[in-house]
Protein backbone atom coordinates (compact mmCIF):
# COMPACT_ATOMS: atom_id res chain seq x y z
CA UNK A 1 0.00 0.00 0.00
CA UNK A 2 1.52 3.49 -1.02
CA UNK A 3 2.06 5.45 1.73
CA UNK A 4 2.70 9.59 1.80
CA UNK A 5 6.05 10.81 2.89
CA UNK A 6 8.00 13.80 3.79
CA UNK A 7 11.45 13.31 3.20
CA UNK A 8 14.63 16.48 3.86
CA UNK A 9 17.97 16.83 2.70
CA UNK A 10 15.95 15.60 -0.74
CA UNK A 11 18.20 17.64 -2.93
CA UNK A 12 21.43 15.42 -2.55
CA UNK A 13 22.86 12.28 -0.55
CA UNK A 14 20.96 9.70 1.84
CA UNK A 15 17.95 12.04 1.06
CA UNK A 16 18.18 12.30 -3.01
CA UNK A 17 18.34 7.95 -2.79
CA UNK A 18 15.49 7.55 -0.55
CA UNK A 19 13.15 9.19 -2.42
CA UNK A 20 13.73 8.12 -5.55
CA UNK A 21 13.68 4.45 -3.93
CA UNK A 22 10.58 5.75 -2.26
CA UNK A 23 9.10 6.85 -5.52
CA UNK A 24 10.38 3.71 -7.49
CA UNK A 25 8.37 1.80 -5.19
CA UNK A 26 5.12 3.55 -5.70
CA UNK A 27 4.96 6.00 -2.60
CA UNK A 28 3.85 9.70 -2.38
CA UNK A 29 7.11 11.80 -1.54
CA UNK A 30 6.88 15.29 -0.56
CA UNK A 31 10.76 16.06 -1.26
CA UNK A 32 12.11 19.12 0.77
CA UNK A 33 15.60 21.14 0.49
CA UNK A 34 16.57 24.67 1.52
CA UNK A 35 18.01 23.89 -2.30
CA UNK A 36 14.90 24.95 -4.60
CA UNK A 37 17.37 24.59 -7.77
CA UNK A 38 18.60 21.72 -6.85
CA UNK A 39 15.04 19.69 -6.53
CA UNK A 40 14.01 20.88 -9.74
CA UNK A 41 17.18 19.54 -11.52
CA UNK A 42 17.31 15.90 -9.53
CA UNK A 43 13.55 15.19 -10.15
CA UNK A 44 13.29 16.98 -13.89
CA UNK A 45 12.20 13.86 -15.08
CA UNK A 46 9.32 12.82 -12.64
CA UNK A 47 8.51 16.92 -13.26
CA UNK A 48 8.56 15.97 -17.62
CA UNK A 49 6.64 12.84 -16.23
CA UNK A 50 3.97 14.93 -14.19
CA UNK A 51 4.18 12.23 -11.32
CA UNK A 52 0.90 12.79 -9.18
CA UNK A 53 3.16 10.78 -6.26
CA UNK A 54 5.78 13.83 -6.09
CA UNK A 55 5.51 17.45 -4.38
CA UNK A 56 8.41 19.61 -3.96
CA UNK A 57 8.91 22.04 -1.67
CA UNK A 58 12.00 24.57 -0.90
CA UNK A 59 12.08 24.17 2.84
CA UNK A 60 14.30 26.09 5.46
CA UNK A 61 14.45 23.56 8.22
CA UNK A 62 15.16 26.10 11.31
CA UNK A 63 12.01 27.93 10.69
CA UNK A 64 8.94 26.21 11.89
CA UNK A 65 6.69 28.47 9.85
CA UNK A 66 7.88 26.63 6.92
CA UNK A 67 7.26 23.67 8.24
CA UNK A 68 4.02 23.77 8.85
CA UNK A 69 3.80 25.07 5.34
CA UNK A 70 5.34 21.75 4.18
CA UNK A 71 3.18 19.84 6.42
CA UNK A 72 0.03 21.37 5.35
CA UNK A 73 0.62 21.67 1.27
CA UNK A 74 1.02 17.57 1.68
CA UNK A 75 -1.83 16.86 3.46
CA UNK A 76 -3.93 19.01 1.20
CA UNK A 77 -2.51 17.22 -1.64
CA UNK A 78 -2.96 13.25 -0.04
CA UNK A 79 -4.68 14.18 3.23
CA UNK A 80 -2.07 12.61 5.52
CA UNK A 81 1.42 12.50 6.55
CA UNK A 82 2.27 8.65 7.15
CA UNK A 83 5.96 9.04 7.55
CA UNK A 84 8.46 11.74 7.84
CA UNK A 85 12.23 11.10 7.43
CA UNK A 86 14.56 14.28 8.83
CA UNK A 87 17.65 13.54 6.71
CA UNK A 88 19.15 16.87 6.46
CA UNK A 89 21.92 17.63 8.60
CA UNK A 90 25.45 19.55 8.34
CA UNK A 91 28.96 18.86 9.21
CA UNK A 92 32.12 21.14 10.09
CA UNK A 93 34.75 19.49 11.37
CA UNK A 94 36.64 21.61 14.03
CA UNK A 95 39.40 21.57 16.48
CA UNK A 96 38.05 23.47 19.97
CA UNK A 97 40.43 25.69 19.77
CA UNK A 98 39.52 26.51 16.37
CA UNK A 99 35.65 27.13 17.13
CA UNK A 100 34.16 30.59 15.53
CA UNK A 101 31.46 31.55 18.27
CA UNK A 102 28.54 32.34 17.55
CA UNK A 103 28.52 30.76 14.06
CA UNK A 104 29.99 27.57 14.22
CA UNK A 105 27.84 27.21 16.87
CA UNK A 106 24.21 27.90 15.40
CA UNK A 107 25.36 26.09 12.65
CA UNK A 108 25.18 23.22 13.59
CA UNK A 109 22.60 23.30 16.34
CA UNK A 110 20.11 25.86 14.52
CA UNK A 111 19.94 23.01 11.54
CA UNK A 112 21.06 19.15 12.96
CA UNK A 113 18.76 19.85 16.22
CA UNK A 114 16.26 22.15 16.05
CA UNK A 115 15.69 21.72 12.63
CA UNK A 116 15.08 17.82 13.81
CA UNK A 117 12.49 19.06 16.60
CA UNK A 118 10.93 21.54 14.46
CA UNK A 119 9.91 18.42 11.62
CA UNK A 120 9.36 16.09 14.74
CA UNK A 121 6.46 18.43 16.13
CA UNK A 122 5.32 19.83 13.07
CA UNK A 123 3.65 16.54 12.10
CA UNK A 124 2.63 15.10 15.53
CA UNK A 125 -0.99 16.69 15.22
CA UNK A 126 -1.77 15.56 11.94
CA UNK A 127 -0.43 11.86 12.89
CA UNK A 128 -2.01 12.26 16.72
CA UNK A 129 -5.49 12.68 14.41
CA UNK A 130 -4.94 9.77 11.97
CA UNK A 131 -4.19 7.52 14.93
CA UNK A 132 -0.33 6.87 14.05
CA UNK A 133 2.52 7.42 12.08
CA UNK A 134 6.34 6.96 12.01
CA UNK A 135 9.19 9.94 12.34
CA UNK A 136 12.74 8.58 11.43
CA UNK A 137 15.45 10.85 12.57
CA UNK A 138 19.00 10.23 11.08
CA UNK A 139 21.35 11.17 14.01
CA UNK A 140 24.87 9.66 13.67
CA UNK A 141 27.43 7.44 15.33
CA UNK A 142 28.60 10.36 16.55
CA UNK A 143 25.79 10.56 18.83
CA UNK A 144 26.94 7.26 20.36
CA UNK A 145 29.62 8.43 21.14
CA UNK A 146 32.21 11.87 21.52
CA UNK A 147 34.78 12.69 18.30
CA UNK A 148 37.75 14.54 18.82
CA UNK A 149 37.66 17.05 15.68
CA UNK A 150 33.97 17.03 15.19
CA UNK A 151 33.08 17.78 18.81
CA UNK A 152 29.87 20.61 17.55
CA UNK A 153 28.60 17.92 15.40
CA UNK A 154 29.00 15.06 17.48
CA UNK A 155 27.44 17.36 19.90
CA UNK A 156 24.56 18.39 17.87
CA UNK A 157 23.55 14.23 16.85
CA UNK A 158 24.01 13.38 21.26
CA UNK A 159 20.92 15.84 21.27
CA UNK A 160 19.47 14.73 18.05
CA UNK A 161 19.61 10.68 19.48
CA UNK A 162 18.21 12.06 23.06
CA UNK A 163 15.40 13.89 21.83
CA UNK A 164 14.16 11.32 19.23
CA UNK A 165 14.65 8.59 22.03
CA UNK A 166 12.68 10.34 24.21
CA UNK A 167 9.95 11.44 21.97
CA UNK A 168 9.98 7.54 20.94
CA UNK A 169 8.61 6.33 24.38
CA UNK A 170 6.43 9.77 24.78
CA UNK A 171 4.38 9.44 21.34
CA UNK A 172 4.30 5.24 21.54
CA UNK A 173 0.99 5.79 23.39
CA UNK A 174 -0.58 7.41 19.92
CA UNK A 175 0.36 4.89 17.59
CA UNK A 176 3.45 7.08 16.87
CA UNK A 177 6.66 5.49 16.33
CA UNK A 178 10.34 7.08 16.39
CA UNK A 179 13.16 5.82 14.79
CA UNK A 180 16.58 6.72 15.38
CA UNK A 181 19.23 5.71 12.96
CA UNK A 182 22.93 6.15 13.59
CA UNK A 183 24.56 4.76 10.73
CA UNK A 184 28.63 5.24 10.48
CA UNK A 185 30.29 7.21 7.46
CA UNK A 186 28.15 7.04 4.18
CA UNK A 187 29.96 8.31 1.32
CA UNK A 188 28.14 11.45 0.27
CA UNK A 189 29.39 14.70 0.01
CA UNK A 190 28.77 15.23 3.27
CA UNK A 191 31.81 12.53 3.72
CA UNK A 192 33.58 13.91 0.50
CA UNK A 193 34.79 17.27 2.41
CA UNK A 194 36.40 15.62 5.06
CA UNK A 195 38.78 13.27 2.93
CA UNK A 196 41.92 16.05 3.26
CA UNK A 197 41.14 17.12 6.93
CA UNK A 198 42.99 16.20 9.99
CA UNK A 199 40.53 16.86 12.03
CA UNK A 200 37.78 14.47 10.60
CA UNK A 201 40.25 11.17 10.94
CA UNK A 202 38.57 8.93 13.11
CA UNK A 203 35.17 9.82 11.06
CA UNK A 204 37.44 7.10 8.82
CA UNK A 205 39.00 4.63 11.34
CA UNK A 206 36.19 2.42 10.71
CA UNK A 207 37.10 -0.47 7.93
CA UNK A 208 35.18 0.78 5.43
CA UNK A 209 32.32 3.62 4.31
CA UNK A 210 28.50 2.32 3.91
CA UNK A 211 26.96 3.69 0.79
CA UNK A 212 23.94 5.89 0.57
CA UNK A 213 22.22 2.62 -0.87
CA UNK A 214 22.88 0.71 2.26
CA UNK A 215 21.28 3.23 4.63
CA UNK A 216 18.19 3.61 2.14
CA UNK A 217 17.73 -0.27 2.23
CA UNK A 218 17.96 -0.26 5.66
CA UNK A 219 14.97 2.17 5.99
CA UNK A 220 12.76 0.59 3.61
CA UNK A 221 13.01 -2.84 4.90
CA UNK A 222 14.13 -2.90 8.67
CA UNK A 223 13.03 0.74 10.02
CA UNK A 224 10.03 1.16 7.93
CA UNK A 225 8.85 -2.63 8.95
CA UNK A 226 9.88 -3.05 12.28
CA UNK A 227 9.82 0.47 13.80
CA UNK A 228 12.60 0.30 15.90
CA UNK A 229 13.40 2.99 18.88
CA UNK A 230 17.08 2.86 17.35
CA UNK A 231 19.16 1.28 14.80
CA UNK A 232 23.00 1.76 14.23
CA UNK A 233 24.41 0.79 10.94
CA UNK A 234 26.55 -1.37 11.20
CA UNK A 235 25.48 -2.68 14.55
CA UNK A 236 29.31 -3.94 15.08
CA UNK A 237 30.19 -0.36 15.19
CA UNK A 238 27.63 0.73 17.43
CA UNK A 239 28.55 -1.90 20.33
CA UNK A 240 32.20 -0.21 19.89
CA UNK A 241 30.99 3.07 19.98
CA UNK A 242 28.44 2.59 23.19
CA UNK A 243 31.41 0.97 25.11
CA UNK A 244 33.91 3.71 24.06
CA UNK A 245 31.34 6.17 25.50
CA UNK A 246 30.89 3.86 28.89
CA UNK A 247 34.78 4.06 29.67
CA UNK A 248 35.62 7.52 28.29
CA UNK A 249 38.81 7.70 30.40
CA UNK A 250 40.16 4.68 28.56
CA UNK A 251 38.79 5.41 25.37
CA UNK A 252 40.46 9.18 25.95
CA UNK A 253 43.90 7.10 25.80
CA UNK A 254 43.16 5.16 22.53
CA UNK A 255 41.93 8.26 20.87
CA UNK A 256 45.37 8.70 19.16
CA UNK A 257 45.78 5.36 17.93
CA UNK A 258 41.98 5.54 16.07
CA UNK A 259 43.23 8.92 14.57
CA UNK A 260 46.10 6.87 12.91
CA UNK A 261 44.31 4.62 11.35
CA UNK A 262 41.67 6.85 10.41
CA UNK A 263 44.36 9.09 8.76
CA UNK A 264 45.86 6.05 6.65
CA UNK A 265 42.27 5.03 5.45
CA UNK A 266 41.96 8.71 4.15
CA UNK A 267 44.56 8.75 2.36
CA UNK A 268 43.52 5.61 0.52
CA UNK A 269 39.86 7.31 0.06
CA UNK A 270 41.64 10.02 -1.75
Amino acid sequence: MAQTFIVTGAASGIGLALCQRLLNDGHNVCACDMNGDGLKTHYAQQILDKRQGLLLQTLDIRKPEQWQAVVDATIAKWQKVDVLCNVAGVLKDNWITDITVPDEVDFHFDINVKGTIYGTQSVIASMRAQGGGHIINIASLAALSPVPGLSLYSASKFAVRAYSLAAGMELAKYGIAVTTLCPDAVQTPMLDQQKEKEQAALTFSGNRTLSVQEVVEAIVTDVLKNRPLELVLPASRGVVAKVANIFPQTTGRLVGLFQKQGQKRQAKSG
